[in-house]
């Protein structure tokens, strides 16, 4: 599994580091993870693991974003009130790592 040169560029840190470096980056992109809630826990995990480069992750949440979750789910702001947690969340996080593939569920 090789890297593009934005993704050489992105996880740069993670690469020079000798308890990650390319082979472990390289596991982190192959890896899937799925998240079942994108509560006060689950949405910073998130966006972690797609900011770590993490190949996919499964966003599992059947509920919508509302106000009162603003203050501890910083996945999601205010133009995302009253949408789906596991759209809003995708569109963030891809956003946030176009190299990470989002399966909202």
């Amino acid at each position: 599994m090789s890297f593009s040169d934005d993704e050489i560029e992105r996880y740069a840190r993670h690469l020079v580091l000798s308890e990650v470096g390319g082979p472990g980056q390289q596991r982190l992109k192959a890896a899937r993870v799925g998240l079942i809630g994108l509560g006060g826990v689950g949405a910073p995990a998130a966006l972690y693991l797609a900011a770590a480069g993490v190949g996919t992750l499964r966003l599992i949440d059947d509920d919508a974003v509302a106000l009162s979750n603003l203050q501890r789910q910083i996945l999601f702001d205010g133009d995302d009130i009253g949408r789906a947690k596991v759209v809003a969340g995708t569109e963030t996080l891809a956003a946030l790592n176009p190299h990470v593939g989002i399966e909202p569920r």
